[in-house]
Order: structure tokens, then sequence, then C-alpha cells
């Protein structure tokens, strides 16, 4: 953007810090007004004026929908749309110019204390919640602020901790979710995370912020700090951030200003930046005012709010059909849990929301079975059925530190192995916003469901689940495993000395259980119905080529509904390449499809599938590298349930290896034209067979990982300085 005649260095470095905890930087004189951000991943968190700023209560009420963890496990993009659209029109309401949110770190561990914040272990679901997110929110005249860009994947030591993780692992892991919000719904900012990624603040990380971000992806919005992510100023504006929050007034500014002065930092790099700062601020000033009534919000909203806690809700087990709950005359229920009458339904720190309103499940219930008994605690004796509300308490997880293990409180299991001592029928609903072990006491129970943290209408949303009003609609967006030392990253989780080594590259989650064959509690991707679904049918039509650049192929399956209910099922779609010259997990998510079917109903659901979904990051070109070959396309309804499967042959040019004297032997016999010089320099006997190691199929593989160079030192080989010298390499 055009910068205003007359801006002096000093006016221009205050605009690259805020003026104060929640807002950007006015200039009078110039007509740049301030414009104010807010926290919000799942519902906002404004702070007026007399708030605390640190930000952790008196924020203004507001819509609390369900957290990432829950809206995750949604599998709904169009779910995720009209949330970020709810949220916007509250920001409007409240003068907000920018939400701080959506989250797409990936959950690389489960000990991640904020992994409530995020949306999956698979990137490519994260990618596609969030930008639904963001599409929403930022239709509403409303900014989004993706974050924490990159590779933010726990708390401890969050604010200086480097994680080491190398480019392939950064390109199919880490980096894609981030990289679809941008590329497809243009985020007004993006937010850089606390910690160092290879050695490199993020605030300053030059590659991630301008080389990829705005370079590779095309972003042109504004990058802004974490709060308190700043640690060199000058160098953070060189690398491509753009606002620090919140601002260090009188060190930071001034940096800048003396930078520009002795010549360190080039004015045209700091009006760049400005440039992007009031393209902001233009961004907000320009939008509509809102003109919807407050009062009609609330209430539109928890609706809402209930439809997608109910959404997010995972039946992991349902034992002889004990849900749902049926009303009758006679039916007892005895509830038990303080969690049925004081829900937890928000994660700790900064995204707190203060709600408008929050169902309790006691009550609920109690309204949707009006026929029944139900009864809070008391006597494990009588009842038909025994609804356990357990989960974690808040102390347990919280922004700012990591979790230590993955169980449920001792209480909690002491009280479950007492309750099955009635021969009761029980049901476990959980309430917790990262996953809790289920194989330490889940034999005691007939039915386990995951509400996760499910907002402030979560108790009503469980009373429609277990009473079958609504059919459970999530779909695990993490693997649970049976132990968490079974899970991929367990040893190198949370690191030491300063930094966390991503040593089990792209086997994240599901990837790393399905490579290793591993058991697991639950799968990703499962989720039961009060229905039943069944998949046939696939089919997978390739048009174009990869080396002419329009490679497509087009999956189709059918998907029908073949019980009694009406019910959604989450068809996902998953590709492997068995026969890879690099480590490649067995299958890996590429699409997913929601589909709402009333019994007997079916419906075809097709994906289309590009060159970069059958790809790997190559680190040795630097690009996305598709082998030719045989590959896997696999339907289902899980990672481990996948019914329909087919193979296809896709053909690709191999990627040119230039042939040096440290190529080896074997990669010299390997390519065709390398082959036939090598051949020529070495030269061939009377019977036309190679001389020297080449007509020695015994020595071949023996040494045939030496480098050309190298054998050039060994006599009797055929492979000498004259030999290199033919073929032009040294």
């Amino acid at each position: 953007m055009e910068l205003p005649p007359g801006l002096t260095v000093t006016q221009k470095a205050a605009l690259c810090l805020g003026s104060d905890f929640w807002h950007t930087a006015p200039v009078p004189g110039h007509g740049i007004e301030a414009i104010m951000v807010s926290d919000g991943p799942h519902g906002l968190r404004a702070q007026p004026e007399q708030g605390d700023h640190v930000g952790l209560s008196g924020s203004t009420p507001a819509t609390c929908f369900p957290t990432a963890s829950a809206l995750g496990s949604s599998w709904d993009v169009g779910l995720a749309r009209e949330i970020g659209a709810a949220i916007g029109v509250e920001a409007r309401e409240q003068g907000v110019a920018v939400v701080l949110g959506p989250g797409v770190n990936i959950k690389r561990s489960p000990l991640c204390g904020r992994n409530f914040e995020y949306l999956s272990e698979d990137p490519l679901l994260a990618g596609h919640l969030g930008a639904a997110l963001v599409e929403g929110l930022q239709s509403q005249g409303v900014g989004a602020s993706v974050k924490h860009f990159a590779a933010n994947n726990q708390e401890t030591d969050r604010l200086r901790v480097s994680a080491d993780v190398d480019e392939r692992t950064l390109r199919e892991i880490y980096l894609p979710a981030f990289e679809h919000v941008v590329t497809t719904a243009g985020p007004w900012t993006v937010m850089c995370a606390y910690n160092k990624v290879n050695g490199e603040y993020a605030s300053q990380h030059h590659w991630l912020l301008t080389d990829v971000l705005r370079g590779e992806w095309g972003f042109d919005g504004l990058v802004v700090s974490d709060w308190g992510a700043v640690h060199d100023r000058v160098a953070a504006l060189v690398a491509g951030l753009d606002l620090e929050m919140p601002p260090h007034l009188g060190v930071s500014d001034k940096a800048i200003v003396d930078a520009v002065a002795d010549g360190s930092l080039d004015e045209a790099v700091l009006d760049t930046t400005v440039g992007r700062v009031l393209g902001l601020v233009e961004r907000a000033r320009s939008r509509q005012p809102a003109t919807v009534d407050v009062a009609t919000t609330a209430g539109a909203h928890h609706a809402l709010a209930r439809r997608a806690a109910a959404d997010c809700t995972v039946l992991l087990r349902n034992d002889d059909g004990v849900l749902p709950l049926v009303d009758r005359p006679g039916l007892r229920v005895l509830v038990v849990g303080e969690f049925a009458r004081t829900p937890r339904y928000q994660g700790a720190g900064s995204s707190q929301v203060n709600p408008t309103r929050v169902d309790n499940a006691l009550d609920a219930l109690r309204a949707a079975l009006p026929s029944a008994e139900i009864t809070f605690g008391g006597d494990a004796a009588g009842s038909d059925v025994i609804l356990a509300f357990l989960g974690l308490p808040p102390e347990a997880e919280s922004e700012g530190f990591d979790r230590t293990h993955i169980d449920l409180p001792p209480e909690q299991l002491r009280l479950v192995a007492d309750l099955a001592e009635s021969g009761v029928p029980i049901v476990a609903v959980l309430a917790n916003g990262g996953v809790v072990r289920t194989s330490t006491w889940e034999h005691h129970v007939a039915a386990v469901v995951e509400c996760w943290l499910g907002g402030q209408a979560a108790g009503s949303a469980v009373a429609d689940v277990l009473t079958g009003a609504v059919d459970p609609g999530g779909r695990l967006a993490e693997t649970i495993p049976l132990h968490l030392l079974d899970h991929p990253s367990s040893l190198n989780f949370p690191g030491e000395e300063g930094h966390v080594r991503y040593g089990e590259g792209v086997f994240v989650g599901y990837r790393g259980f399905d490579a290793t064959e591993r058991d697991v509690a639950y799968p990703f991707g499962h989720g039961l119905s009060y229905t039943t679904f069944a998949h046939r049918d696939l089919t997978v039509t390739t048009t174009g080529t990869h080396d002419g650049g329009d490679l497509a192929l087009t999956v189709e399956v059918t998907v029908g509904n073949t019980g009694a209910r009406a019910g959604r099922e989450v068809v996902q779609l998953y590709v492997g390449d068995p026969e890879s010259t690099v480590a490649r997990p067995p299958r890996e998510l590429k699409g997913f499809a929601k589909v709402t079917l009333a019994p007997g109903e079916e419906q075809r659901v097709t994906f289309t599938l590009g060159a970069r979904d059958l790809s790997y990051w190559s680190t040795e070109f630097g690009r996305w590298v598709l082998e030719g070959g045989e590959f896997g396309i696999a339907v289902g309804a899980s990672s481990r349930d996948l019914t329909q499967r087919a193979t296809v042959t896709v053909d690709a040019i191999p990627p040119h290896r230039p042939l040096t004297g440290m190529s080896t032997l074997q990669e010299w016999l390997a390519d065709p034209e390398g082959a036939a010089a090598l051949v020529a320099a070495v030269g061939t006997g009377p019977d036309g067979r190679p001389l020297g190691v080449l007509g020695n199929a015994e020595m071949l593989p023996v040494i045939g990982n030496f480098p050309l160079a190298v054998l050039a030192a060994f006599t009797g080989l055929g492979i000498d300085a004259d030999a290199l010298a033919k073929l032009g390499v040294e």
C-alpha cells in the first residue's frame, strides 16, 4: 500500500508496533486509526478498556463454541464455516477488526497442553477446517490470524525451544495446513510462533516468513508476532515480521529508528512493512458496521453451538446398543460425576471465553427424558443405566504447560471400577481437551462417548446425543493410543537442553502407528453412529499425465445407510505408495466428505486427486517428486477400516540426478546414458563384455555403493583417472 506523504521514520517505526496490548498504533495527523484485535479460536475474547490486558479475565460475554479439538472431530467444513461467520458477527458487534485464530498446528504429541486449541494430527484435515473457519470469519469483514507459524507443537519451554525438524517433515506435515489456509482462504494475517525452528526464532525466520510464506505461497497480508515472541525487532522486520505485539515501547521502535539512521536497515524495507500495516488498517476501516441485533444473535449462536457440539461428539464404543436412551416410564438413570452439573466446556489460558450462558447435561437430560427417573449420585443398585461423567480437570491441561501422562484422574478410575461391581451398564461421557487413555478402564463400561470440550451448549448437546435426538456425528481427528509410549513422538517429546528433535519425521500420529503396525485403542477417523453404513463400487479414473502437468485421478465410491435411522458418515480417502525409494507412511489422508443419509439412502461421493497427492518432498531436488509406479487407493470409515481398495499405475519420468565423481557406481549404472558412458570409458573385451569390475557380477553388489572418485584409487577395477577424465568428472 502506498504510504501517506510526510510520514517520519519515527512514525513509521511506531506503526510496526502496537500502541497497547490489543490495538495497533494510530497516527492522528495522517488519519491513521488504531484497530483492535482479540483472541478467539473458539469464541471472541475481547478485553474492555478496564480489562486486565494480559487477557485471562474480564472479557466481554461472547458465544463459546466447541474448542478446536472438538471441531476437528466434526470433519465438517460447512460447520466450521458457520462457526467462523458467527464469531465474525460477534467481532463486528464488539468493534474487533482481527480475531487471533484459528490454530492449525499439528498435534504431534497427545501431551501438548494446548492441543484443545488445535484441530488434528493430520495436515489435510487441519488445513481444510482451518480454511473454512477463516472463510467464515472474513465473510463478515473481520480478519483472521492463522497461527502459530510454525512447528509450535508443545508448551514446554515454548518461548525458547528450538524445533529441530528436517525440511521434508516440515513440507509434508507441519506446513501444509498453513499453506492450504493461505492459498485458498487468504487470511488477513498470519501469526508467527514463539519457538525457534532449527535454531532461528520463528519471528525472525526469513525462510519461513518471506521465502515460503510470501514467495512460494503468495501471502499478501500482514505477519504479526505472538504476544512476546519478538527478540530482535530489526532482525524480525528484515525477516518479514510486520507487527510486534504487545509493543515494547521505547525499545523496539527506537531500535528501528536507530537502524535506519546508521544504515543497517534500508528505509525501503521499513516502508514495505508499514504498507502492510496500513493495508490491514484500511481493510478494517472499509468494512460495514454491524447491523445485527445482539439479543437475537446470542440465541441463534447458542443454538449453533449446541448443534456443533453434537456434530463433534464421537461415539467410540456402544456395546449391545446401550445407546441411545429411549424415554419411557420406569426408566431409571443414575448420573454420577460433577461434570454433569458443572460442565468443563473450554480450555484454560488465553483462549478462555466469557460465555453468554452455559448448559449443563443433568438439566438437559431431565428435560429430554421427562418420563424417566434421573438421579444424581447415590446408590451403584436398581438403575437401568449409569451415566458416568468423566474427564480432565482444568488444572490438568492448559496453555503454558504440557501434560505428563494421558490418564484420567485416579479417583475417576476407582469410581468406574466401583460402579462396575453393580453389573449395571455404564456409559462413560468424557470431557477433555486432549486425548485420554481408555485402555485401562473401558472394559468396565458398555459405551464411551467422547465429547471433548464442547463449548457453552455442550450440556444440551450431550443430552441430544445420549437420547438419540441427534446422531453422534464425530470421528476422531487424532489417534487414541493404548499406551503413551506407543506414540511415535514419545521418545523425542518435549526435548532437552533447549532443543526438541522431531525424530519421528513424517511418521506423525496414525502415520507412525500404521507404519509400525501397532495396535491402538481407537484409530484416526474412527467413530460410531446409531445407524450403519456400507461403502461399495470404488472406481478410479486417471486423466492427463504427470509429465504433462495435468494429471488427475477421479475417485468415486458409493456410500449407503444400511440401518433404520438417519445418520452422518465421514467417507475417508487414503493414498499409499508401497514401492517408494524413500520412507513413506503406508497410507495418508487425501480426501474426506461428510454425508447425511436417510435409512436406505445411497450417495455417490467423488474425490479428485492431483500429482501433489501422490508425491513426497525431496530434499535432494528441493521440490515435490512423484515416483512412477503403483499407488494404493483406499476408502472407508477410518485409517484402519478401509473396505474399498484399488491400485492405480501412474507413469512419471524419474527426476534427473546429475552424475558426478561422487555419484556411486550403482547410480551411474542405473542411469542409461551414464551406464553407456561408463562402459565406453572402461572399455570392452573381445567378447564384448565390459572390462574390470563392470564385468564382475559378484563384485558389483559389494562395491556398488562406492563413489567413482573413490574407486579410482583401487587398482584393477578399470575405473581409474583416465576413465574419470573420459567421463568429464573428477
